[in-house]
C-alpha cells in the first residue's frame, strides 16, 4: 500500500491528527518509510526566525518548504516511502511537484471545535490560539480544484484516521498529477 519512491503529504489544520497519523503509518511493517515532521525544519532556523503564520514570513516559509521537498525527494529516490506532515497548503505544492516522485496529497479535515480542543489538550509551545487555528481551518476549507484531496476526519480515532489515509493512498484518489 505504501510504495517505495512515493511521497505522501499529510496536511490540514493544527489539531487535525496529521503528525499522529504520519508517525503511526511510518512505523507499519512493509516498505521502508521515512517520516519528515515539517515543524522540525522551521526549528533548524536558530537566528532570524519569523513565526511562520505571520505574513512577513512568506520568503522564509518558501525556503523551508523547498528544503523539505528536497529532503523528501532524496529519501524517495533512495527507496523509501516518505510521509511529510505539516501545514503544507496548496500554495506550497510546486516545490513537491518538482521532485519527480509520485506524490499523494491528503488534507485532513476535522471539525473546527475538535481541532481547537486537540490543540489545547496537547499543550506545550504548539499553536493553540483559536483565532489562528480558525484562520487555517478556513484556508483549508476553500480548496477549489483540490477539494477532492480533503478527507473528513471529524470524530475519527487515530487508528480510523490511519485506515482512511491508507485506503485513500491505495485508491490513488489523492495522487497529484
Amino acid at each position: 500500500m505504501f510504495r517505495p519512491e512515493e511521497i505522501l503529504i499529510v496536511t490540514g489544520t493544527p489539531g487535525s491528527g496529521k503528525t499522529t497519523a504520519a508517525n503511526s503509518i511510518a512505523q507499519l511493517s512493509g516498505s521502508p518509510k521515512v517520516h519528515l515532521h515539517s515543524d522540525e525544519f522551521w526549528h533548524f532556523i536558530k537566528a532570524g526566525s519569523i513565526p511562520p503564520w505571520h505574513p512577513e514570513a512568506h520568503r522564509q516559509n518558501a525556503t523551508v518548504i523547498d528544503v523539505l521537498a528536497g529532503a523528501a525527494a532524496r529519501y524517495a529516490k533512495g527507496g523509501y516511502f516518505v510521509l511529510v506532515d505539516g501545514i503544507i497548503g496548496p500554495w506550497f505544492l510546486d516545490a513537491f511537484r518538482n521532485t519527480g516522485a509520485v506524490l499523494h496529497y491528503v488534507i485532513l479535515r476535522p471539525d473546527l471545535e475538535e481541532a481547537i480542543r486537540r490543540c489545547r489538550e496537547r499543550g506545550g509551545d504548539t499553536l493553540s490560539d483559536p483565532v489562528a487555528i480558525s484562520a487555517l481551518h478556513q484556508q483549508f476549507g476553500n480548496l477549489g480544484a483540490l477539494e477532492r484531496h480533503a478527507l473528513s476526519v471529524a470524530g475519527l480515532s487515530a487508528d480510523e484516521t490511519c485506515d482512511a489515509i491508507g485506503k485513500a493512498v491505495e485508491s490513488g484518489r489523492f495522487r497529484l498529477r
